[in-house]
């Protein structure tokens, strides 16, 4: 049985979001890909794994064969290729691209330090742009930053950092490289970042309803609501506002993210002829970086046992998951919006890969709904934890009867392993949001990882009662040694 207040949640969740059945679809076919095949996989996977909603595309050799919409937002309106929604860290293709665009036309060098750009930052002369766009470039990747209103002020909270290794040595994911990465292009181009992608990227390849929001605060019209998913429904997720321009504030559709794929396979044409980056360095972006494991400019190679071999980057931020695929054998490419998050396995992920799997002739299955098992043994833990903290307060009095004649130095040791559970409860919930006085509010950590925040609530709660009752029951009865 869930805990009430949860169970309240989810019950309200699962009242707000149907179940997802597909809005539209088009009706192309390509051969290796069954539209009706492609249907019935989606929905089903939404179905078994809880989700939503989605919305998907499917290119190939440079030309869309499947689009499709899944489910309902919050307002009830059905999602389709046309809604809009956040794509996380697949916006980091886009400011590579900006900044490849940028040195096709001899207006940046890839090879040249950042300070060179960026004057201010201190490091500057020791990183170069490419290593920016490869992560090699040293820099920690932040769990917590401070706010900024700004690019420009995002771009600035990594003055005073230290590189951890050496720049271009090793591959370091980092969210603050494609920070700096989109303040070089705007400085390159002397434009701002979004106004660069808006004209030069997404305007040439039809892409009208895709944005780039500099902070998740910034209103952005028709995006859908956001989910998180936990016990098998979901919850509404916002997030805290945070500046993540250029390492993931694009919002786009699945309509939008097949003309950005075809143009991908066309190797830097547009739609009409029109030409936006040479074939180079489309290639250069698809190739791994030196000492960058598989990570190419803005893409990434997949690993050596996937098959067949994808160019891939992938998207997570509270409430939407997204992934996009180019499959350089078969010539399809994929792309999965989906407007909710899943903390323990990335959806889009997956459903990307069996649309791939029905392009090469398999038949995909949905797999089981790991990620509910693990939030329903999460839950199993929580309810343990309860009912061994009420059955610790019932006998807190004869627990402390018991131990009447200890000494204190003997009896508060004792005290320490229901009172050390409280601490990650405070970390989580009241150190964390106030570390560098980021927006983050507890809310925001809970929805991060429901059912894992419950948990450590229920584990921090029942210590700290259990603590106090205890202590409580000892004082009663009277002074000790």
């Amino acid at each position: 049985m869930r805990s009430a207040p949860v169970l309240f949640l989810a019950l309200a969740a699962s009242v707000l979001v149907p179940s997802a059945v597909p809005a539209s679809a088009d009706a192309g076919t390509a051969e290796g890909l069954d539209p009706a095949a492609a249907d019935a996989f989606i929905a089903d996977y939404l179905d078994r794994h809880g989700l939503p909603g989605a919305a998907v595309a499917v290119v190939h050799d440079g030309e869309t064969v499947f689009e499709a919409g899944y489910g309902e937002d919050a307002r009830g309106e059905p999602l389709t290729e046309h809604s809009r929604l956040r794509i996380g860290s697949v916006s980091k293709s886009f400011t590579a691209f900006a900044a490849l665009q940028l040195a096709d036309e001899g207006r940046l060098e890839l090879d040249a330090p950042v300070g060179r750009y960026l004057p201010d930052v201190g490091f500057g002369r020791a990183i170069t742009v490419r290593q920016l766009l490869a992560h090699t470039s040293g820099l920690p990747n932040p769990t917590v930053v401070g706010p900024a209103d700004t690019l420009e002020e995002g771009a600035a909270r990594t003055r005073g950092w230290t590189t951890v290794t050496e720049p271009g040595t090793d591959y370091a994911y980092s969210n603050a490289n494609y920070w700096l990465a989109a303040r070089v292009v705007e400085e390159a181009s002397g434009r701002p970042f979004g106004d660069y992608l808006a004209d030069r990227v997404f305007a040439p390849l039809g892409m009208d309803d895709t944005v780039n929001a500099t902070t998740t605060g910034e209103p952005v019209d028709g995006l859908a609501d956001g989910y998180v998913t936990a016990y098998g429904t979901v919850l509404p997720a916002t997030g805290a506002e945070e500046m993540n321009s250029g390492a993931g504030g694009v919002v786009s559709t699945a309509h939008d993210m097949a003309s950005w794929l075809a143009m991908q396979q066309r190797g830097g044409v547009g739609p009409g002829g029109r030409r936006l980056l040479s074939e180079d360095l489309i290639r250069e972006s698809h190739t791994p970086q030196h000492n960058a494991e598989r990570s190419g400019l803005g893409w990434q190679r997949s690993s050596p046992g996937i098959t067949p071999a994808r160019i891939s980057h992938s998207g997570m931020v509270s409430g939407f998951n997204a992934q996009q695929d180019l499959v350089p054998s078969s010539g399809y490419g994929v792309a999965v919006l989906l407007n909710s998050f899943t903390p323990s396995r990335e959806q889009a992920y997956e459903i990307s890969s069996g649309i791939i799997d029905l392009t090469e002739g398999r038949d995909p299955e949905p797999g089981a709904p790991t990620a509910t098992l693990v939030d329903l043994s999460l839950g199993a833990l929580t309810l343990l934890t309860l009912s061994l903290g009420t059955l610790g307060l019932r006998r807190a009095s004869r627990w402390s009867t018991r131990r009447a004649a200890w000494p204190s130095w003997r009896f508060v040791p004792r005290l320490l392993p229901q009172a050390a559970a409280t601490a990650p409860a405070v970390l989580l919930f009241f150190v964390a949001p106030a570390l560098r006085d980021n927006s983050y509010t507890p809310v925001d950590v809970f929805l991060l990882f429901p059912a894992l925040a419950v948990l450590v609530a229920a584990l921090g709660i029942v210590g700290a009662v259990l603590t106090a009752v205890r202590i409580a029951a000892r004082l009663r009865g009277g002074p000790r040694p």
